[in-house]
């Protein structure tokens, strides 16, 4: 059962000109800066009530966010990552309702979480992540 919308992805080129943004024109403050080799980007994390969003920016031309920002050079908003206590789970019933599993199992994700993909040519466009705490991080 998804139990949120943990947060939504946006794509940047620079999060040292994005930042600024959220900051200044929004006001909300970043929580946190943080590389995830695993995924080839480095974050940028920003709480908004119980949702956050994660500002993504590429560490490496064969990232999954560098290829995004070669179709969309502005950047714009990358995925949708709901919460869930149960990740097998989820993944099973998308992959029942044939959906196409980026992640058969979670990988490491920001924030010591575990993260499984869904591709966007099977969920309407839209890249989704399920997001659950890591069992070994703590929480």
């Amino acid at each position: 059962m998804l139990d949120r919308i943990d947060h939504l992805g946006i794509a940047v080129p620079s999060l040292t000109e994005a930042v600024p943004y959220y900051e200044k024109a929004l006001g909300l403050g970043c929580e946190k800066i943080e590389e995830v080799p695993d995924q080839k980007v480095r974050t940028a994390f920003f709480r908004v009530g119980d949702t956050h969003l994660e500002l993504l920016e590429p560490t490496s031309p064969d990232s999954p966010i560098a290829k995004y920002l070669e179709k969309n050079p502005r950047g714009g908003i990358h995925h949708v990552a709901f919460a869930t206590g149960d990740i097998g789970g989820q993944l099973a019933q998308a992959k029942n309702a044939g959906c196409q599993l980026i992640n058969e199992t979670p990988v490491a994700g920001a924030g010591g979480k575990l993260v499984a993909f869904l591709h966007p040519k099977s969920t309407h466009g839209v890249l989704t992540e399920f997001c659950a705490p890591s069992p070994n991080h703590g929480h």
